[in-house]
């Protein structure tokens, strides 16, 4: 995130010593004859970890810290499976899977350098998936022409044949990107897709750092630093401001692919502590997320950039404090000391700066700037 800084100094946030202690995950793929699968993508979603099966269908990821994962698996040709898992103990994990062939069906249209309409689709599907904050307009789709564009009744839908690369220039990332579904209506949005990332190699070591640098600064004020700042009970600490709001109107505005929701209404609020949100879980790398109604977040750290005053049509005001409010749908969630969800869709953003940056401003789950 990458906005004016009004503190030089780094955050110093203290972390649990959980991603010293690594466990190992192994398996088969197969398909539903029995039959091994080779080349198949296994990988930890929204990470840099993963692998391919061998002739033997066989598969394994070592090095894997404890705490909440999505383990996928993926290939042309058939249905993309996963499996949500807890890793607790530092042991050998084996989760085997059985895939299924698919059927994928493209609509009517066939894309043409003039096609007007579906690059029309195109944009808005970028400008609502990629974001719309300064790092998005060095992120690319470089395999465009495999997204299918559909819309009926002011909803907006996009599918893709194979998974879409996505190169970010601003942060030094390709993200192969599996998207299971999007769907764009008039006052919100939602996505559901696993990405995958890898390292650009840099031209120089200018370039290098230029990308360490932002790459800090997109974690500064991320919601994953907020929940790791809760964790650790230094949410003041780390620039934060956190909120009780009550009620809301009914959703507006923004929303968020995973997930979505809209804005608050109203200036009530009420200032809360890190003790009322957070409780212990069943081990000790994990909690448990609880509140009521509605938390508005302020990251005092950064200002709102021109962009997003321009988005949320405040062009005209100066910029304040970056603030997100969040809630939770379903009820108490489950995450890990290192500031993971074990249900991806377990906490709704409604509006704000979480829901302004989105797959341009997106990291590896991995990564810390403490660590680099």
């Amino acid at each position: 995130m990458k906005r004016t800084l009004l503190l030089l100094l780094p955050a110093l946030l203290i972390l649990p010593a959980s991603g010293q202690v690594a466990a190992r995950l192994v398996g088969t793929v197969t398909d539903t004859t029995g039959a091994a699968l080779e080349d198949i993508n296994v990988f930890i979603a929204s990470s840099m970890r993963g692998t391919t099966t061998n002739e033997e269908g066989h598969y394994e990821i070592n090095a894997v810290p404890l705490g909440t994962l999505r383990l996928f698996v993926s290939a042309i040709g058939y249905e993309s499976q996963h499996v949500d898992v807890f890793v607790r103990e530092a042991r050998t994990y084996e989760f085997d899977f059985q895939l299924v062939e698919a059927t994928y069906e493209l609509g009517a249209i066939t894309v043409t350098t003039d096609n007007r309409r579906w690059q029309r689709q195109l944009e808005r599907f970028e400008r609502i998936f990629i974001g719309e904050t300064p790092y998005a307009r060095a992120t690319t789709i470089t395999n465009a022409e495999v997204l299918d564009f559909t819309g009926r009744g002011g909803e907006f839908r996009a599918q893709a044949s194979v998974p879409l690369i996505i190169d970010n220039a601003a942060l030094g990332y390709r993200l192969t990107y599996y998207l299971n579904e999007f769907v764009a209506e008039p006052t919100s949005w939602r996505w559901d897709g696993e990405p995958l990332f890898e390292p650009l190699e840099p031209n120089s070591p200018e370039q290098a750092a230029r990308w360490n640098a932002r790459r800090d600064s997109a974690f500064y004020g991320s919601f994953r630093h907020f929940l790791l700042a809760v964790i650790n009970d230094q949410v003041a600490g780390e620039g934060f401001e956190m909120y009780s709001r009550p009620s809301a109107g009914p959703p507006q505005g923004q929303g968020i692919g995973r997930p979505g929701g809209g804005l608050l209404r109203g200036n009530e609020r009420f200032p809360m502590e890190a003790s009322e949100i957070i409780n212990p879980g069943d081990t000790p790398n994990e909690r448990i997320l609880d509140f009521e109604g509605f938390i508005e977040i302020v990251y005092t750290r950064e200002l709102e950039d021109r962009a997003f005053l321009d988005l949320s049509q405040s062009g005209r005001r100066r910029p304040r404090f970056q603030t997100s409010v969040i809630k939770l749908d379903r009820g108490p969630t489950v995450i890990d000391t290192k500031g993971d969800q074990f249900d991806p869709y377990g906490v709704t953003f409604y509006g704000g700066y979480f829901g302004y940056e989105r797959i341009a401003n997106a990291l590896p789950k991995e990564y810390r700037p403490w660590n680099n």
